[in-house]
């Protein structure tokens, strides 16, 4: 109990505030930022938003989720410099995380839900919104808002804002170059108040690309278009938003040991030449992608009906398509063909369903399958240790040809929701009184099949027979609906708010297979009533004292039922959450302390069939999930920022972070999955700091900023440390003033991130870590006409 007699000292002496505060006027025109005030929202949980200098401490090029990795609690992994592989990006808050494995983090944008963060049909943030178009970002740590539209909001909630439109017509050009082969183009036409100055609207286009940072063969594109609007009729204001992503990204690859990171820190083992050897090949950058598009759309209603009542709702719609690639080095024997007659394979048939017979490796003149030579010793190291005899084309025949599969993973998901609320304000004597509820629907229907395609000839390159798969392994789709429904009363008197509130989640998910191979299945996932509550004290101006709690819950997701052997008697993930800390905000200096202690129970892991080293390319009907124990976490959050002067201002924050598994109970499950109760959950640092000094005087503005992050632990056993580093980031820029009516403004950037080119290891997922980004710097011109 040490430490919680530290945490309480800490919150006494100390004070996060929910964020860093935006600069002086003079700064905030200098950032070109959208005005951007940060103070906390006074709650009973700590909350916190991005600042104007957070914003230009990254390039137009990252993605929209580097932004708040300077706030507190917060971890954002990227293993791409600018965002563009969300195969490799992680995010944690507080003992959460979202990676490949798990999402137990909310995303929404508008306050509308994502519709899970998963790489499989899943859509963070950066498909939503371009980086230009941001208007803030909050981040509600922990305990999220009662009314947060989210399926997995264990750890709390972040909500990505669009910008509003300006009231001034405006057309706005940017281009940036980078590191690289970096470069990117932005334009952003807003209309100004129009239509009797009751409506404004923007729409945006651009479009980047990039290769990778480790061998430069990657063929990163982006292409982003976006429309808002916003119209306030007679009392009732309407908001819409449109956007559509189309992303191709191609992979970085994992490191698996300490050894490897210390032998080659800056290479993840993906190849950028293409051998003509297929085990080789396995690992060719280009053959490891990601293929996505998103269009998101949504309507937005509210206004005052009587006087202290307002009501609002809205209605949207998302479709996510896309695929992943890999390029195993064989093809899958899926028709017994008779001894001595060609693989058909290598035809133009596909075969639906069934179950792999075995591998095909080398084939002759002739089509035949051919056997390695007996006694053979693989002469083959590399990927992955090497391989076997049967890999190695030196133990086959003279004009043996290697063959080898481009297999994808096809998504597609189709999701029609709403969302109404209520907020109601009245005033009891001297008592006031705000109650609010509301309701959440959501239909969904995910699908996905995957498809093996043959490689031309290896000896020449990766291109694929596109329109004729010899293989489809699985056709299914997931149908998924969503209900919640929550109330919550406010009562507020004499410098006392008391907050109480419940909702619940009523979730049913199936799956559907349409080759008829499985049994279909349905899984209803239904939270109990989920309570909320706390206090709020405001004993002086500017001095506040909170505590909450609640109960979070994520629904059983659709990836469980992907695996025939999952237990479906499976239990929901649930998390009850406490916030104890003290705000305050007055004149130059703001800051604020929170303690948080967390209980994260029915923990659902993933448990494989098949131990092979690399990639199970075979995976899509193997293994299991199950419950396996859960998380306690605990610790502080410390936040100040200063205006030294009307230009300077200082931002810092320390987190302290104590997760560690709690384990199943069961030995032998533990042992399964290699848990130890008592060790630390991976990918969570004990310790995060932050400093940053940012300036802004006229047209100038100049900023630095520091993150130290600590170790932390990639595998369950604890064996493998990803040791601690420090993060140095720059921006330097310069606004010039209007030199006639239709040049209003010309924006010169630059930024650096990762300052002293660092060696160190990112995003953690699945026993591996992703190698960190170098040292990275973009050149941005944007001119406002």
């Amino acid at each position: 109990m040490a430490f919680v007699s530290f945490a309480a000292m800490a919150t006494v002496l100390a004070s996060p505030a929910v964020a860093e505060e935006a600069a002086p006027d003079a700064a905030a025109d200098a950032y070109g930022a959208e005005s951007i005030v940060v103070t906390g929202r006074a709650t009973t949980y700590n909350n916190s938003e991005v600042s104007a200098p957070m914003l230009m401490q990254q390039a137009p090029l990252t993605s929209a989720l580097a932004t708040i990795d300077n706030l507190p609690g917060v971890s954002v992994q990227e293993g791409d410099t600018f965002g563009f592989d969300d195969w490799s990006t992680t995010i944690s808050i507080r003992g959460f995380q979202t990676n490949l494995d798990e999402q137990q983090i909310g995303i929404t944008i508008d306050g509308l839900p994502n519709g899970n963060s998963g790489y499989g049909g899943g859509a963070k943030a950066n498909r939503y919104i371009d980086s230009a178009n941001i208007g803030t970002v909050s981040v509600s740590q922990g305990t999220s808002d009662i009314a947060s539209l989210s399926n997995e909001a264990l750890g709390g909630t972040i909500d990505f804002a669009t910008a509003s439109p300006e009231d001034d017509r405006r057309i706005r050009f940017s281009a940036s170059i980078g590191e690289f082969d970096a470069m990117r183009y932005y334009a952003r036409y807003d209309t100004g108040r129009i239509l009797g100055d009751t409506t404004k609207a923007w729409i945006s286009i651009s479009h980047q690309e990039a290769s990778d940072w480790i061998n430069g063969s990657a063929e990163n594109e982006r292409d982003h278009i976006a429309a808002k609007f916003e119209s306030d009729l007679s009392g009732l204001r309407l908001t819409g938003y449109m956007s559509y992503d189309d992303t191709h990204e191609d992979n970085y690859q994992r490191v698996f040991s300490a050894a490897d990171f210390i032998l080659y820190p800056e290479w993840d083992q993906l190849t950028a030449e293409w051998t003509g050897i297929p085990y080789i090949d396995q690992s060719y950058r280009k053959g490891w992608s990601t293929l996505r598009e998103n269009f998101f759309t949504y309507l937005k209603a509210d206004g005052e009906v009587t006087e202290g009542l307002t009501l609002n709702g809205a209605v949207y719609y998302h479709k996510n398509t896309g695929r992943g690639d890999w390029v195993p080095p064989y093809l899958v024997d899926v028709t017994d063909d008779g001894a001595g007659n060609p693989e058909s394979e290598l035809g133009n048939n596909t075969v639906s369903g069934g179950a792999p017979l075995g591998r095909i490796y080398f084939v002759d003149a002739n089509g035949l399958a051919l056997a390695p030579t007996a006694g053979c010793i693989s002469s083959l190291t590399f990927p992955y240790g090497g391989g076997g005899a049967e890999y190695d084309p030196a133990c086959y025949p003279a004009g043996a040809v290697g063959v080898q599969s481009y297999r994808h993973t096809h998504y597609e998901k189709d999701r029609l929701g709403f969302a109404a609320n209520f907020n109601w304000e009245k005033d009891f004597g001297s008592v006031s009184n705000v109650l609010r509820g509301g309701v959440w629907y959501e239909d969904t229907t995910r699908y996905e099949h995957r498809d093996w395609h043959k490689i031309v000839d290896t000896r020449v390159g990766f291109e694929f027979n596109e329109a004729v798969p010899y293989w489809t392994q699985y056709d299914r789709k997931y149908p998924q609906t969503t209900f919640k429904w929550y109330v919550e009363d406010q009562l507020s008197f004499a410098g006392f708010t008391a907050t109480f509130g419940v909702k619940q989640f009523l979730n049913d998910v199936e799956r559907v297979d349409l080759f008829g191979e499985t049994s279909d299945v349905k899984v209803d996932s239904d939270s109990d009533v989920l309570l909320s509550g706390g206090l709020q004290y405001e004993p002086v101006s500017g001095l506040e004292l909170f505590a909450g709690y609640a109960e979070n819950f994520k629904s059983i997701t659709d990836d469980i039922l992907e695996r025939p052997d999952s237990d479906l008697n499976i239990e929901p993930e649930t998390a009850r959450n406490i916030d104890v800390g003290v705000r305050y905000n007055r004149g130059p200096f703001s800051a604020s302390a929170t303690y948080f202690n967390i209980e994260f129970d029915n923990h659902i892991i993933f448990l494989s069939n098949n131990t092979t080293a690399g990639p199970d390319y075979l995976i899509g009907t193997n293994g299991s999930y199950f419950n396996a124990g859960g998380i306690e976490s605990e610790g502080i959050e410390l936040v100040a920022n200063v205006d030294i002067t009307e230009q300077l201002n200082a931002y810092m924050s320390y987190t302290y972070t104590d997760a560690k598994y709690i384990g199943s109970g069961d030995p032998l499950v533990d042992a399964a999955v290699g848990i130890i109760p008592g060790n630390r959950v991976t990918g969570i640092p004990e310790n995060m700091a932050v400093l940053s000094l940012n300036w802004a005087d006229g047209p100038f503005r100049f900023g630095i900023s520091g993150k130290y992050t600590d170790d932390r632990y990639v595998d369950v056993a604890n064996s493998f440390v990803a040791e601690s580093y420090f993060l140095t980031d720059l921006y330097v820029g310069v606004k010039g003033e209007a030199i006639s009516e239709a040049f209003k403004a010309l924006d010169l950037s630059l930024t650096v991130n990762n300052m002293f080119d660092e060696d160190y290891l990112g995003g953690i997922s699945g026993g591996g870590a992703w190698i960190g980004a170098p040292r990275t710097v973009v050149f941005t011109l944007t001119a406002d006409f």
